[in-house]
Parts: C-alpha cells; sequence; structure tokens
C-alpha cells in the first residue's frame, strides 16, 4: 500500500468500570498515565498510547458503529511481547491479576499466555523462541 499507513500510534478500548482499568493499567501493567479526564485515561504502552473510553462516551467516535455488550464475547486480542513470558506472568500474578491461560509453546514460535482487563479485553503476553 502506497503511503505512510504503517505505524499504530493509539488503540482505544472501552471500558465498562474506568476507575478500575485505569488501576489495571497504572498498577497491574505499570504504564505511566499521560492523560486522564472524566470519560477517559490514556497510556505509553511504548510505541503506542492505549486510551480507555467509558462505553457511554463512545457514542461519537465509532458512529454509526456501536460498542458491543461485553456479553457478546471477545472482538480482539492485543498482545504484549516480552523477553520472558513467564517472569512476566509471575509478576503480574503478584500484583493480583489472573493469567488467563498459558504460559503455552505455540507452533508459530511464541511462547504466550493470556490475561483480561477488567473490561474482559484480552491481552496476549508473547515471547518469540525456538520453534
Amino acid at each position: 500500500m502506497e503511503g505512510s499507513l504503517r505505524d499504530v500510534g493509539a488503540i482505544t478500548i472501552f471500558c465498562e468500570d474506568l476507575d478500575a482499568s485505569r488501576a489495571f493499567y497504572a498498577e497491574a501493567l505499570g504504564w505511566p498515565m499521560v492523560f486522564a479526564d472524566e470519560s477517559s485515561a490514556a497510556f505509553d504502552a511504548g510505541n503506542t498510547i492505549l486510551n480507555l473510553l467509558r462505553v457511554d462516551a463512545a457514542g461519537d467516535l465509532i458512529a454509526p458503529a456501536t460498542v458491543a455488550p461485553r456479553a457478546a464475547g471477545a472482538r480482539v486480542q492485543l498482545s504484549i511481547f516480552t523477553n520472558d513470558v513467564d517472569a512476566a506472568c509471575a509478576e503480574l500474578a503478584a500484583r493480583g491479576v489472573a493469567i488467563a491461560s498459558g504460559p503455552l509453546n505455540r507452533p508459530w514460535g511464541m511462547r504466550t499466555a493470556t490475561v483480561h482487563d477488567p473490561s474482559g479485553h484480552v491481552w496476549e503476553i508473547a515471547q518469540e523462541i525456538d520453534s
């Protein structure tokens, strides 16, 4: 594709409980908050900004689409790369984060585990391994 559509600068996820989500990203993942107001919070996730937005504030941003209810199930999986999945999982567990799956070696050359944030968003913790 010609042009400059190559870097993901920000990802916005929708949250039912903004305070719980803010705490998860600040305390459990240790990401610095770079902006906050009554309906959102933005975190520095390395090369990407992760923006949390209350579900009831998302309408104008994504119209004519709507926010799917949490009960609809996962619609996306986001990945965080690390050098040591097992150590990352141990650190997350020590911070009170439940490990939903893994760590497991995958046939495509990754060792992965998953965690869920307070709104049910699925985060994969991933490490390259020799396949």
